[in-house]
């Protein structure tokens, strides 16, 4: 028997409140991070306490939220709603399973109701402060980490609402800063959603006319094939238009959230498009190729939403509301009857859309036709070594038995390594965690996306294994990957690779970027050594530091490639700290753009920029000690 510790009564715990959130946050916010990702906690924190003042506006209470952050990190909401009863100010702050969401009288469709958004940000924040105002009284709370610090009630003069201010907590989110980039696109976001309401930003006002349509037209990217199609309807809200990119770019919402990872109403609306355009243009056109190219967004409003996961990102909800036993409409039958209905109404009043869409559609069947005969042959070369893919080393998150049922964890943390090379992926794959981390091994540098044609990546076997591997060959949705991370060698060659894979996702599968799966590993360009420490540098100045805390006599190595460094060390780098960049893709940003300027011809434009940010090989080598 392993130990001598006692097993008795006493070594049953009960963590409760406040302390399991800073305990487990995961459970309650997801990841941690530092905000360099826009799915890092802090900006959970952030949309917890938005949420909020927005339910108080969708209430019929303020028409105004103004938002500051300071220094990237404070933050203050003030809202001008009714104000939290001061009798549960500090319930509703502190005590979980606590709010004013759990049935329906005062909040109909709201985001926050499961009791718990306001708790985490109070638990996981270094200060927290909430001011009630009502009637000419007030009632604040001040907290540290969740501990209440003092409270009390005064007079004041300031308008109904709430004030909440606080500043997340440097030990669980090291060296964290809000990038003002994302909480932008989030406030947007907002303003579309909430047609009347203002939100101020640092002095910035946002609001929004036209809704979802203003969504779609200020973040188009290309000119579209017709004007966006505008249809709202109670608790539902579409707008779609169809570009010349490939792949399909639908924003979805649910009372106001951001479902990035779509759901049950996201795969609603894709059925509807295609089964609708069908049925009006009376051809058997597939799916795939009605929504080739389209843009678009919807946003529905449901009572009690059931998102997966805490940090709402995904729609789980089947119906459009459930009570007592009784539910209402299905969520697929709600969006499928809204499109047909009003979509169809629309083409027959406006004639001259009906030719630009069936030639869109044509155009895709063409293409999907002329290369299906080559894209047969690879799929069946792709069968025959499912069992085994040469290119990839499975992780056992895939390999177990599919009845096995798969954490929240689990989908999180499972990833994909892409890199080049005997060496740079025989050291990954010793590194890695072969739980949830899998290794794909390109062969030299893969085909430019850019310069071919689809039929060229067609007949690519290569590309056509790594798409095999990611499961994306039929719907993005069939995913079997969250992180997938570009890890190639920081020289010439490296980076070359690293565009070429980038430009094959920016080029047929842009979503996988937006969405916010593709990733840049970053290793270290240093190792500084003495008897006593190791210390890995990943940019001239932290070599510096190190240098001069580590004092005299140290050892300086400058990696140049995957392979030189062991898998010991490599296992470091790729563990829970993991240094990541997200490859970001804005909505409003041109894809052919992109790559035109990245994998064009050797314009003037791109020689300058280069110019412009090189870094020399003198700045990163080694200095003599």
């Amino acid at each position: 028997m392993e130990g001598n510790e006692q097993y008795t009564g006493s070594s049953i715990r009960t963590i409760e409140g406040v302390e399991h959130i800073r305990l487990r946050p995961g459970m309650y916010i997801g990841r941690l991070g530092n905000g360099n990702n826009p799915g890092d906690g802090i900006y959970v924190l952030l949309k917890e306490i938005i949420d909020n003042a927005i339910d108080e506006f969708s209430a019929g209470f303020g028409k105004q939220v103004q938002i500051t952050i300071e220094d990237q990190r404070k933050v203050c909401v003030r809202d001008f709603g009714r104000g939290i009863p001061f009798d549960a100010v500090i319930r509703a702050t502190s005590i979980l399973n606590t709010g004013g969401k759990f049935d329906t009288k005062n909040y109909k469709k709201s985001v926050g109701l499961n009791g718990v958004g306001t708790k985490a940000v109070n638990a996981l924040s270094e200060h927290f402060m909430v001011c009630s105002h009502r009637d000419g009284r007030c009632f604040k709370a001040v907290y540290e980490r969740g501990q209440l610090l003092e409270s009390g009630e005064s007079d004041t003069r300031e308008k109904n609402g709430t004030l909440v201010e606080f500043i997340p907590d440097d030990k669980m989110f090291q060296g964290f800063a809000f990038n003002m980039d994302y909480v932008e696109t989030m406030v947007k976001n907002y303003s579309y959603l909430k047609k009347g309401l203002t939100l101020n930003l640092n002095g910035v006002a946002y609001k929004s006319e036209n809704g979802l349509l203003d969504l779609v037209n200020e973040n188009l990217s290309e000119q579209p094939l017709y004007p966006p199609i505008h249809l709202e309807g109670e608790d539902i809200e579409i707008v779609l238009t169809h570009g010349n990119a490939y792949g399909e770019n639908i924003s979805s919402f649910v009372n106001g959230q951001n479902t990035r990872d779509g759901g049950t109403h996201l795969a609603a609306y894709r059925e509807a498009i295609a089964k609708t355009l069908k049925e009006f243009y009376k051809k058997n056109y597939t799916p795939d190729d009605c929504r080739q190219g389209i843009v678009g967004a919807i946003s529905i409003q449901i009572q009690e939403p059931n998102f997966e996961g805490q940090t709402k990102t995904k729609l789980g909800s089947t119906y459009m509301w459930e009570k007592d036993g009784e539910t209402g409409p299905t969520i697929r039958s709600f969006v499928n009857d809204f499109v047909s209905r009003n979509l169809d109404n629309y083409l027959h009043m406006h004639t001259e859309v009906i030719p630009v869409i069936e030639e869109k559609i044509k155009s895709s069947q063409q293409e999907r036709e002329e290369i299906s005969g080559i894209q047969k042959k690879t799929r069946e070369r792709n069968k025959r070594t499912n069992v085994y893919n040469p290119k990839l080393r499975d992780c056992r998150y895939h390999l177990t038995d599919k009845r096995t049922e798969k954490t929240e964890d689990d989908i999180e943390r499972s990833s994909i390594f892409i890199t080049e090379g005997d060496s740079a992926s025989g050291t990954i794959t010793k590194a890695r965690n072969a739980n949830y981390q899998a290794v794909f091994s390109l062969r030299g540098k893969p085909l430019n996306c850019y310069k071919e044609g689809r039929k060229k990546f067609a007949e690519n076997e290569e590309l056509n294994l790594l798409v095999s591997a990611l499961g994306v060959e039929d719907d993005l949705e069939n995913l079997r990957y969250n992180n997938i991370i570009v890890a190639t060698d920081a020289d010439d060659d490296g980076m070359h690779i690293r565009m070429l894979v980038l430009t094959f996702f920016m080029k047929y599968f842009p979503d996988l970027i937006r969405r916010g799966h593709v990733h840049i590993l970053q290793t270290p360009l240093f190792r500084v050594r003495n008897k006593k420490e190791n210390r890995y540098c990943y940019a001239p100045d932290e070599k510096e530091k190190a240098i001069r805390e580590l004092g005299k006599g140290v050892e300086i190595t400058r990696f140049k490639g995957l392979g030189e460094i062991s898998f010991d060390e490599f296992r470091d780098f790729i563990g829970e700290n993991m240094r990541l960049d997200l490859v970001k893709l804005a909505d409003e940003e041109s894809i052919a753009d992109i790559m035109a300027f990245y994998m064009g011809d050797n314009t003037l434009e791109r020689q300058n920029f280069i110019r412009e940010n090189l870094r020399s090989e003198q700045e990163l080598e080694d200095v003599d000690i």
